[in-house]
């Protein structure tokens, strides 16, 4: 969750990066996009953070934050990349896909019986790859290459 931080700084550095004078609709509409979603990201970081963790209704109240992040993430996944970024489109997808797969696996972890602590490992892992990805499509924005991801883009 500390990544989500890094992520809103992120979105920010990309907005001022994509902003210029002149510039195409469809690029505007894209860095507004990416700004929303890291906004959005970050208040529900905020809001998962600020659950008082012995409370009794704290379980139903983070899996209510982790759907949210999940629309979100679907949302993002979603998003018409303009055709200079059309390569991360697929790491977009794969960031949804692992993010529903992370927020299904919490729900499964925290419905059953008691606790499934090796569910929840599960989940946790599909959760940082889902975040992972963003920084990677992040990274590409900014015009860099990620240098801790082995990755063939064509």
């Amino acid at each position: 969750m500390k990544n989500k931080f890094r992520l809103l700084i992120a979105g920010f550095l990309l907005s001022a990066f994509l902003s210029a004078c002149g510039e195409d609709p469809e690029l505007t509409q894209f860095r507004n996009n990416i700004e929303n979603f890291c906004t959005e990201i970050s208040q529900i970081d905020t809001a998962i953070n600020s659950i008082d963790a012995t409370s009794e209704g704290a379980v139903a109240e983070l899996l209510s934050h982790l759907d949210s992040l999940e629309d979100a993430f679907k949302g993002f996944a979603e998003l018409d990349f303009p055709a200079e970024f059309d390569y991360l489109e697929e790491i977009a997808d794969q960031a949804g896909e692992y993010m529903s797969t992370a927020v299904s696996s919490y729900h499964d972890a925290y419905g059953g019986e008691g606790y499934d602590e090796y569910i929840a490992a599960y989940a946790s892992e599909n959760y940082s790859r889902a975040y992972k990805r963003v920084q990677i499509i992040i990274t590409f924005l900014h015009g860099e290459t990620p240098e801790d991801v082995d990755l063939q883009i064509e």
